[in-house]
């Protein structure tokens, strides 16, 4: 986003982020356990001496024992740093800690960032050689052309690990995505179209060079440096053998010369050399990508006044269609890595680049527009290229560079491609690796589900994910099936596969006016009542599953919370025996916690309690896990009697009874419960075997604030609340429900309706 800092109040606020706290930008944090003598001994001396040895007998085994594979050199000499030249390799190293982050943050990359003071590109080639053993890729940065062709070129000759100079080809990677998918918009074939290039250093032979491996002819390829045009003739043809091939027969000495008649403009230069008059003498509907940093070669709002019909892509957030190598290095780094790859070559450039542009052609989930402002993110003209923050891009670009690399025979490894995507998108969703058994039950078992807030664009935006992941069948009931149409629409939404039911005017309608009557009479409601109250959405829906009209509900996001509940205890109430009670699946650093009953109960008594703690085991056991029951209190194991731990300890007992393979103890404090080795050191009697994974709350108090205290104070994912022990498939919703939260409630339902094997009056939706 566009800064609102003077100059400068953001020199000020920069250095004080780099300075503050812990001075830098990055750490090393170690992996396993170190706080015991016993850690020490398996971490260093003598038992590192085993690992070392089964590298010995075999070098692949590096992969497995240590953190090579997943470690890139990020490595500079200083010579050419962002805008600002040749500053040296110290002056550079903020950056390099920088791309560090962006590494670890995008595709969870760990760097080890390497500033050298070495000029001589030979003696940079040397000793980058030597550091092989210690990396699983190289990532060379910030190294002035021409000697930065030669470097790269030697090491890829040399070492047996990928060597990527992100200067060069992630900037053609990511304008060549850009320039797929405008070529697309404009309808001008790439091997057609004239292409002028302004800057002949890394970035720009790079990306003339990759322009060519996408299709272009490189007659149609001008090039305009520093002297101007690269014409034959100048003298100088010979002098950088990376230029030679871009100097040609032409009259053209400067860029107003060469600028007309051109169909794309690639910069890579400075500030400031195109201007509108230029931009005017382009052909119809031209591509500008004026990408030098910070500030382009031309602005974007300035080429949009001189070309309305113009395709404009710069460097810069603060504008449409962003040219950021942090949408490639990341990506192609990963999954180069988790092939073992031996280089990053042509063909995987090629499918990143690719990958890319065809992600700027889907629809873009509701996450991404939510961190762009709700912008209007569709394919078009403003956007040709996913933006950095879309955690799709992850998956899409990464498994591409991996089958690439296969296909190629440049891999040591093979995966399974489809296993392979599945498990990225894992990593920036965790819920998809947890969540994968239920969405399986659910794919095989499609389901009706009803959205009462089917007007709500959130509920849209999951109901089209749910159709795309075929999860179930959504119901969205709406005030008007016209104008929700219309809503879809102009959200960009494909509404095939999605029902779209005008409850107030429902042919059955009538039919469950009568059953709520029958159902509420002797509790006040009148004829008259009902009839008003099934104009109510949530109670029409509720209606609809008990009368067999949808096999389960998803509803909540609209309005506030109690009273959907209320309205669903009301009308289809808990099982028999049972009590309604909510549960929050809590991820923390790749760790499994459930807490219950973080919903619905707010005093329970033994019995409730007792339920609230069956529905959780069936819960927990449900998501493939084996539950370890920790009962908390304000004290440990009956240190202070009261009524409250009496109510938990009987719990306790019946649970034993009905459940005898389940390990559960209390009452204990939460402290404890978090802490196995304290509550070892402290009570060894205890009955817990392992650490707790379900915690249970003595009252809705403390566990509704712990859970809102955990949502803001750490970075923990959540879903909830999870409701069990309705009589039939309900998942309530909170107002700060996300899109994905609701897809994920939603297959819970689905699954839930197929366990209960009931049918329903299809023809009815």
């Amino acid at each position: 986003m566009k800064s609102n800092l003077s100059e400068e109040n953001l020199k000020r606020a920069a250095l004080l982020y780099h300075s503050q706290g812990r001075n830098g930008k990055i750490e090393v944090v170690p992996t396993k356990p170190f706080d015991t003598q016993r850690d020490l001994s398996l971490a260093y001396t003598p038992g590192v001496a085993y690992p070392c040895l089964e590298i010995v007998k075999d070098e692949k085994n590096a992969a497995h024992y240590t953190d090579r594979s997943n470690l890139v050199g990020v490595i500079t000499n200083g010579s050419a740093v962002l805008g600002l030249g040749n500053i040296g390799a110290l002056a550079g190293k903020p950056v390099m800690e920088g791309k560090a982050n962006l590494f670890k943050k995008f595709a969870d990359i760990d760097v080890f960032d390497i500033e050298l003071n070495i000029s001589d590109p030979k003696e940079f080639v040397r000793v980058v050689k030597t550091m092989e053993p210690t990396f699983g890729g190289i990532n060379l940065e910030d190294i002035k052309a021409p000697e930065c062709f030669y470097i790269e070129e030697k090491l890829k000759e040399l070492m047996d690990i990928p060597v990527f100079h992100d200067d060069q080809h992630g900037t053609a990677i990511i304008s060549g995505a850009g320039l797929i998918n405008g070529l697309l918009l404009v309808d001008k074939k790439i091997e057609e179209v004239k292409i002028v290039i302004s800057g002949a250093g890394a970035a720009g032979i790079a990306s003339a060079r990759f322009y060519e491996a996408l299709g272009a002819n490189r007659a149609n390829i001008f090039m305009v440096d520093s002297k101007g045009v690269m014409w034959k003739g100048r003298g100088d043809e010979k002098k950088n053998p990376y230029k030679t091939p871009y100097f040609h027969d032409t009259k053209a000495r400067t860029l107003t010369d060469i600028i007309r008649g051109a169909d794309v403009f690639a910069g890579f230069s400075v500030k400031g050399v195109l201007t509108k008059e230029m931009v005017k003498l382009m052909s119809d509907r031209p591509l500008i990508f004026a990408l030098a940093n910070p500030d382009p070669e031309i602005t974007y709002p300035d080429a949009r006044e001189a070309r309305p019909d113009a395709i404009v892509a710069t460097g810069r957030s603060d504008y449409p269609n962003q040219i950021n190598n942090v949408l490639g290095f990341p990506y192609i780094f990963r999954g180069a890595l988790d092939v073992m790859s031996k280089t990053i070559n042509m063909e995987m450039q090629l499918a990143a680049a690719h990958a890319l542009a065809e992600l700027a052609r889907q629809e873009v989930p509701e996450i991404v527009k939510r961190i762009y402002e709700n912008k209007d993110l569709t394919f078009g003209a403003d956007y040709i290229i996913p933006k950095p923050f879309d955690p799709r891009v992850l998956s899409v670009t990464a498994s591409a560079i991996a089958q690439a690399a296969m296909e190629t025979k440049v891999a040591r490894k093979y995966i399974d491609i489809e296993a392979y995507r599945e498990r990225l998108k894992a990593k920036t969703d965790w819920t998809r690796g947890t969540m994968r058994n239920i969405f399986n039950t659910a794919k095989k078992h499609l389901r009706t589900i009803l959205f009462p807030e089917g007007d709500h664009a959130l509920v849209k935006w999951a109901a089209v994910q749910i159709v795309e992941e075929k999860l179930a069948n959504p119901v969205l009931l709406v005030k008007n099936i016209e104008r929700a149409k219309l809503a879809f629409q102009e959200l960009g939404h494909d509404i095939a596969g999605i029902k779209l039911l005008e409850y107030r005017n429902a042919a059955f309608k009538r039919d469950l006016v009568d059953e709520y009557y029958r159902l509420r009479q002797r509790k006040g409601v009148t004829l008259q009542q009902a009839e008003e109250d099934m104009s109510n959405r949530y109670i029409f829906a509720f209606m609809m599953v008990r009368m067999g009209y949808g096999h389960g509900v998803v509803a909540g996001i609209d309005t506030d919370y109690p009273f959907v509940l209320k309205s669903a205890l009301q009308i289809l109430g808990p099982h028999d025996g049972e009590v309604v009670s909510g549960i929050h699946w809590v991820r923390h650093n790749n760790k499994s916690l459930f807490m219950t009953d973080t919903a619905v109960n707010i005093k329970p008594d033994a019995d409730q309690l007792t339920s609230v703690v069956s529905n959780a085991i069936t819960a927990v056991q449900r998501f493939g896990f084996n539950p370890k029951v920790a009962m908390l209190s304000f004290s440990n194991f009956g240190g202070v009697k009261g009524a409250d731990n009496s109510i938990i300890e009987d719990a306790i007992a019946r649970i034993k009874k009905c459940y005898p393979h389940v390990s559960i103890d209390g009452p204990m404090q939460a402290n404890y419960a978090l802490d196995y080795e304290l509550l070892m050191e402290h009570y060894p009697f205890t009955q817990l075997d392992k650490k707790p994974n379900l915690l249970v709350f003595p009252d809705l108090n403390s566990a509704n604030i712990a859970v809102k205290m955990l949502e803001k104070m750490i970075n923990a994912n959540m879903i909830g609340p999870i409701m069990e022990g309705f009589s039939h498939p309900v998942q309530l919703l909170t107002r700060s429900s996300s899109v994905r939260n609701i897809v994920n409630l939603s297959a819970l339902c689905a699954v839930e309706a197929f366990k209960s094997v009931r049918q329903i009056k299809e023809h009815c939706v």
